[in-house]
């Protein structure tokens, strides 16, 4: 479904990736790990939208997208959990998802299911006992939640997700790896960024290892979780950033 080739990324000058190769079929979840400042966020950008790759394509069921505004990419069927959730501190989950449900136009690329806000708060009944209240207001794991309900709304053939597990407790951790889970079981596509290994081997069909923007390492899931030497060792190439 997801497909990236040769890609190529920076900012003010620099590169951050280097010629990145990756795929993520439909109904798979791909996983990317690597330290602070290794290139996730990057990658996660360019294939949304929200930068322009130096080189390179990105690729939703055989369409090239790459370099497309961002909303075009949306409207393709490209769908995105940001880090840190940005939810809007003014708006009730009710206002947030009444404005994010846009089904899938007609004609358009293959969607795996249509989303409604209905299938959404069953999905996520949190957000349903939640509905009158603000985002300012909702703990850090409800704001996940509705982050993750916005992007759905659309729709998504692909699903972009961000270190969607930053800063929640390990209850909810797994939570959300359950619903990555349940997401790909739909027949979405899942490309999940993360920075701890430990966390995103849980649910990952596939993995890649990224230092400096280089793929330094590709794995089966089932490989990985049987037997993690090699994942933790490439990770070990570069330390982590403060």
């Amino acid at each position: 479904m997801l497909e990236v080739t040769g890609l190529t990324a920076g900012y003010h000058g620099g590169t951050v990736l280097h010629g990145l190769d990756l795929s993520v079929p439909a109904g798979t979840v791909h996983a990317v790990v690597g330290h602070n400042g290794a290139g996730k966020t990057t990658l996660v950008h360019s294939v949304a939208g929200l930068m322009r790759p130096g080189s390179g394509t990105v690729r939703l069921g055989g369409r090239d997208v790459t370099g497309l505004p961002a909303h075009r990419i949306a409207r393709a069927g490209i769908g995105l959990v940001p880090q840190g959730r940005r939810v809007f501190a003014g708006l009730t989950v009710a206002e947030h998802l009444r404005l994010s449900h846009r089904p899938p136009p007609s004609g358009g690329a293959s969607r795996p299911s249509v989303w409604t806000p209905a299938r959404v708060l069953e999905l996520l009944p949190r957000l349903g006992e939640r509905r009158g209240h603000r985002g300012a207001s909702l703990s850090g794991g409800e704001q996940q939640m509705l982050a993750l309900a916005r992007a759905l709304l659309a729709s998504p053939s692909v699903l972009l997700l961000d270190e969607p597990t930053e800063g929640l407790a390990p209850a909810l951790v797994q939570q959300v790896y359950d619903l990555v889970t349940t997401l790909a079981g739909e027949g979405i596509a899942v490309l999940l960024v993360s920075p701890s290994p430990a966390q995103a081997v849980r649910c990952a069909d596939r993995l890649t290892v990224l230092t400096s923007g280089r793929a330094v390492l590709r794995s089966d899931g089932d490989l990985a979780r049987a037997d993690p030497t090699a994942l933790n060792a490439a990770l070990e190439l570069a330390p982590a950033k403060a």
